[in-house]
């Protein structure tokens, strides 16, 4: 099993997303952060339906960094329930990988 992982939380605004981006990198729980924009979000709160145009980031991690890293989102964010869902990656580019490794040292 490959220890790789994609997080994915969502913001809301390009300042948050890239104010968290960098503290991840600067803590070396993540070893890329893309930042998507443009993101329409429709979802239910607190019994509405809701709608908010939202700043999406993919978090490159390992495992084992990955209770640190909910932490830090948690502790960074501006939502009172922010998304944290993770992805195991089965494989991917060795020099990649590599890569990661070497970011989160």
């Amino acid at each position: 099993m490959e220890p790789y992982r994609i997080a994915f939380t969502t913001v809301a605004s390009m300042e948050e997303a890239k104010r968290i981006a960098r503290t991840l990198l600067e803590e070396r729980l993540a070893a890329c952060v893309n930042i998507v924009g443009g993101l329409a979000s429709i979802y239910r709160w607190k019994g509405a339906i809701e709608e908010a145009q939202e700043v999406l980031l993919l978090i490159k991690t390992r495992a084992e960094k990955l209770e640190a890293l909910e932490a830090a989102v948690r502790r960074l964010h501006s939502y009172d329930v922010p998304e944290f869902v993770v992805l195991k990656l089965d494989g991917g580019c060795a020099a990649y990988l590599k890569w990661i490794d070497e970011c989160l040292e």
